[in-house]
């Protein structure tokens, strides 16, 4: 027996993955570009609409589930940035998937997140629609008419270069910053001076003389937390931009630190403030809370401004959808699991293929606008709902096989790390869990949007059938 059968082999270095998806992009997305587009990412609709229907429901106690949500997506989109800073990829978690979970991994994640956006595009343009009507000059013009509108003007933005969307995304957020802000300042100065707001006196008797903190009790809290969780849908956007971004290593965990600190000043703010201003009894699903109390205050024009502000996050969140879905379609079409057109890249450097099959879905909406203007935004946000929640869950999956490979030394955890893993997954993952169980108790929409599971795993498992051969024979050409 020679010398070199008895001596043991070296243990394999750690190699790097090499994804086919993350060539040919532009690296011209700057730090405050992605700084604004992690916190913009942060603030939509959900805020800034929704948190009225939310507070007449649940009272003062809705600061409580905007901050556990706040926690959960904050431990998301950390784990996301740890995979980012040892990969940077604009397929992003599909990419993550791939490497850790193979190909029917990939194929499950860039699906849900297609699900997820192709619905909220659809959802986005309704909303923008519908705001627009508020402004007399659009009151005659059919709600389909300014569907198409903006989808065309962010489509044709996106489709150019990622700089006009990142420069985009940058104004769109900055519009929703800065409107929080003002908000902050005269809530804060209103509360101070114990100023009247329509016979209401602000300060901590709107909360203690009206039922406390938990007014209906605890179970109202619990039920909207399914509702806030989706307020929360486009926090991961950052992990897909670092992939044309310049030095993510940089960039990414100052911006990625950001959002916690944002999140529990924007959000749980505004809501304690709204809560201190006015009693939650004043607070309906109607009117955004911050036209209430600019209403009360008698601030002439405040609606119009607020609904110039709603309307820019509608716009926002489309641009965000049109952009990230581009990217990840791409990587899954260069794996052969999405049409091969949507891997095709124009001058620009913009995967407008994927970008367009988006668009196709947003075009599918105007029509729905035209049919029945009234029900499509509840139909749309359900689905997108269970896509949110599968894109998360994929990410911690992701994680956790990360963190696995790291153990037995396959890969290297960078120094920006997703704190106590693997304990931080499992509880992320506990909690996803429990928001579909919280959307069955609640009964009506929420319950219907869980039995639409059954008919999304059939569809990913036979569109799974349809492209696993040409998958394989893809993969086998890599290795």
């Amino acid at each position: 027996m020679s010398d070199r059968t008895l001596t043991e082999a070296p243990a394999p270095a750690p190699t790097r993955h090499v994804d086919a998806g993350d060539e040919g992009y532009s690296k011209d997305l700057k730090s405050r570009h992605i700084n604004m587009i992690a916190i913009g990412g942060a603030i939509g609709t959900g805020l800034f609409l929704g948190a009225g229907g939310r507070l007449a429901g649940a009272g003062p106690s809705l600061a409580i589930a905007y901050a556990v949500c706040g926690v959960f997506a904050f431990f998301v989109v950390r784990a996301l940035g740890e995979l980012v800073l040892y990969r940077p990829s604009s397929g992003a978690f599909v990419s993550y998937a791939r490497e850790f979970m193979g190909e029917k991994g990939a194929y499950t994640a860039g699906w849900l997140y297609f699900l997820n956006w192709s619905t909220t595009t659809v959802a986005d343009i309704t909303a923008a629609a519908t705001y627009a009507h508020f402004w007399s000059l659009f009151t005659d013009v059919p709600q389909w008419v300014l569907a198409f509108i903006a989808l065309a003007i962010v489509l044709t933005a996106n489709l150019i270069s990622v700089k006009y969307f990142g420069e985009m995304e940058f104004w769109f957020s900055l519009v929703k910053v800065a409107a929080l802000v003002v908000f902050l300042i005269v809530g804060i100065w209103l509360v101070a001076t114990s100023h009247d707001i329509g016979g209401s006196t602000p300060g901590l008797g709107n909360i203690t003389d009206n039922g406390g903190l938990f007014p209906s009790g605890v179970l109202p809290m619990l039920l909207v937390i399914q509702g806030v969780v989706f307020a929360y849908a486009s926090v991961e956007l950052c992990g897909v931009a670092a992939g044309e971004t310049e030095n993510p290593e940089k960039i990414m965990p100052k911006a990625i630190n950001s959002i916690m600190w944002r999140v529990g000043l924007f959000y749980v703010g505004s809501v304690v403030l709204l809560a201190l201003l006015l009693p939650y009894t004043a607070y309906s699903s109607d009117q955004s809370p911050f036209v209430t109390v600019f209403d009360k205050l008698g601030v002439p024009g405040a609606a119009g401004i607020m609904n110039l502000v709603v309307l820019t996050a509608a716009l926002s969140s489309l641009n965000s959808g049109l952009y990230s879905t581009g990217r990840i379609l791409r990587s899954m079409s260069l794996a052969g699991s999405a049409p091969k057109f949507t891997g095709v890249m124009n001058k620009g450097k913009v995967p407008y293929g994927g970008v367009l099959f988006t668009a196709a879905f947003g075009v599918a909406g105007v029509g729905l606008n035209y049919w029945m203007p009234g029900e499509v935004f509840e139909i749309v946000l359900n689905l997108a709902s269970i896509g949110i929640l599968g894109t998360w869950a994929m990410v911690m999956i992701c994680s956790l096989f990360f963190w696995r490979r790291a153990q037995d030394g396959l890969v290297e955890r960078p120094a920006y790390r997703l704190p106590w893993a693997p304990y931080t997954q499992i509880v992320t993952l506990c909690f996803l869990v429990t928001v579909l169980i919280l959307m069955w108790c609640d009964g009506g929409v929420g319950r219907t949007t869980v039995m639409f599971l059954p008919a999304i795993a059939a569809a990913l498992v036979g569109g799974w059938f349809l492209v696993r051969t040409r998958v394989a024979a893809i993969a086998a050409t890599h290795h």
